[in-house]
């Protein structure tokens, strides 16, 4: 890959328990799992599934995928 095609996405995985299940409120945020940053969407997939199958024992845990790339783009639309 050249620097041209090789776009960089940054995606963060994260999660926790839920307070409950009908809103993405962590019970405890000193308790956050930062799974880890990513490049690209597909990456940061494989490390959400990974995990969340992982404490599927625990209805009240769950991990998500954040955009961080549309955060932290200064051009604001990209």
């Amino acid at each position: 890959m050249t620097a041209e095609t090789d776009t960089q996405l940054l995606h963060l995985v994260i999660g926790g328990e839920l307070r409950n299940l009908d809103a993405p409120v962590f019970r405890d945020l000193s308790k956050i799992e930062f799974v880890g940053a990513y490049p690209s969407y597909e990456e940061a997939k494989k490390a959400w599934k990974a995990r969340a199958q992982a404490t599927v024992d625990n209805a009240h845990m769950r991990f998500f995928i954040l955009h961080a790339h549309r955060m932290i783009d200064p051009r604001g639309d990209a």
